[in-house]
């Protein structure tokens, strides 16, 4: 039997996690996985700034401290960690491994998603690019102004690095469920047209790749019962062959794992349920065959699989301008009126001083009365207090900071009952914009290699 766990669901997810998965029972391989649309290019800019950053540090930290521990345990560490500087991340780790006394640490990295060179050397044309969306920016057009441009590699570079020996691999971006995966392939010897399977690993992957929301968090189902919130386990799928497996967590920690559960990450960022692509294998979720399989947990087969895309995913992410968000509360009584009122002076007064366009788009909010459904609230009772947001979009970041001085003058001269009022004055920052596409994926060559 293989179990693998995850215990991370994007870049911030809970930093207690990986040191539960590894503490509270048996664990063959932890996954965790950082990546999403903005985090490439929060990457880009932090080696932009300086060539040694551009990865997530506190996974270094994070699993330099349990480096110990997992190599006394023999689990092996998947993480998608690499950014667009995966030879620092894992360089970072041998350091860590040395200063812990660890000889024969093994790391494998996996690159070659990173194209923002190719894009930006106007080698598009070369690439075939094709916008999912035909109203986009053309790619010529925001190629001079990339930020980052990745393209979604799948699970068998990173089994190359566990066939080399790595004890932990690091990868830039690689699609979520693929980490999960790469080791059933490894551990089964799956070939790359074993369908089925590679179906079954993918859904596996996409149960777990979101950590804690399949095993209680973020669960619409029933919240209130989930036991031990605050020790909530993350999920781990146990599997004896490459045609089923079993979704538990550590019996020991809280949280839940259901069939109400496992269906709510199932749906998550689900477009066609009969062809859910990836780079490795077209899934068909509507396949799947879930069965209790006892206390927390959920058995699932049955799963089929159609041949994989001739094409992979690409996201690029340039600038879209500027944005800035300021906030101030007002109590009862009239909380909803004095905050609009409050909103609109804003507003106006930018647009006395500055004039009508030099805001592009404003977002006036109540939170706490119809920031989340306006124009939903129907007869709701009056709040005794809310919390007015003023957002605002310029590709003049001059007018948004202006914009900023704005709102703390409501202390004094708008109207009473504001409170709560503190902290610095809000400041214009950076909106990113996303260019989503597809590429052949024999105009990609991934590259793997494995230090230490």
């Amino acid at each position: 039997m293989i179990r693998i766990g995850n215990a991370s669901g994007f870049w911030g997810d809970w930093p207690q996690a990986a040191a539960m998965q590894i503490r509270s029972g048996p664990l063959d391989y932890l996954t965790m996985d950082y990546m999403a649309e903005v985090t490439l290019s929060i990457m880009n800019k932090l080696k932009t700034r300086n060539p040694e950053a551009g990865y997530a540090s506190d996974f270094v930290s994070d699993i330099g401290d349990l480096l110990p521990e997992i190599m006394d345990k023999g689990v092996r560490v998947l993480a998608s960690a690499g950014g667009v500087n995966c030879r620092a991340c894992a360089e970072g780790l041998l350091n860590r491994a040395e200063e812990h006394g660890i000889k024969g640490l093994k790391v494998g990295i996996v690159e070659g998603d990173d194209i923002l060179g190719q894009l930006r050397g106007g080698n598009w044309r070369d690439l075939g690019l094709a916008p999912f969306d035909p109203a986009a920016e053309p790619i010529d057009e925001i190629a001079p102004r990339l930020l980052s441009a990745n393209a979604y590699l799948g699970a068998f570079p990173i089994v190359e690095a566990l066939r080399g020996g790595a004890h932990i691999v690091v990868t830039g971006r690689v699609a979520d469920p693929s980490l999960i995966l790469a080791p059933i392939i490894h551990e089964f010897d799956l070939s790359p047209t074993d369908w089925d399977a590679l179906s079954l690993g993918t859904i596996i992957g996409h149960i777990l790749e979101c950590g804690a929301q399949s095993t209680g968090g973020n669960f619409l189902g029933d919240y209130w019962s989930v036991p031990r919130p605050e020790l909530m386990g993350f999920p781990i799928a146990e599997m004896d062959g490459p045609d089923r497996a079993v979704i538990t967590k550590h019996a020991s920690l809280g949280g839940l794992v259901t069939q109400a559960s496992i269906k709510e990450q199932l749906i998550y960022e689900l477009h066609d349920p009969e062809a859910y692509l990836t780079p490795d294998v077209v899934a068909d979720f509507t396949s799947i065959r879930l069965t209790d399989d006892g206390p927390d947990r959920v058995a699932i087969d049955g799963v089929r699989g159609k041949p994989a895309p001739e094409t992979l995913k690409v996201s690029c992410v340039y600038p879209g301008g500027w944005k800035i968000t300021g906030e101030i509360s007002y109590c009862w009584p009239e909380a909803v009126r004095k905050a609009r009122a409050a909103g609109e002076m804003v507003r106006k007064r930018v647009e006395n001083r500055l004039g009508p366009d030099a805001i592009e788009d404003w977002m006036i909010e109540c939170v706490g009365y119809d920031s989340l459904h306006p124009g939903m609230v129907g007869d709701a009772p009056e709040p005794q207090e809310v919390v007015l947001r003023i957002s605002a979009r310029s590709s003049d970041r001059a007018a948004l900071e202006y914009l900023g001085r704005e709102i703390a003058p409501l202390v004094l001269t708008g109207p009473p009952g504001v409170t709560g009022y503190g902290g610095p004055r809000p400041r214009a920052s950076q909106l990113l914009a996303f260019w989503g596409g597809l590429v052949s994926r024999d105009k990609i060559e991934p590259r793997v290699e494995v230090l230490g």
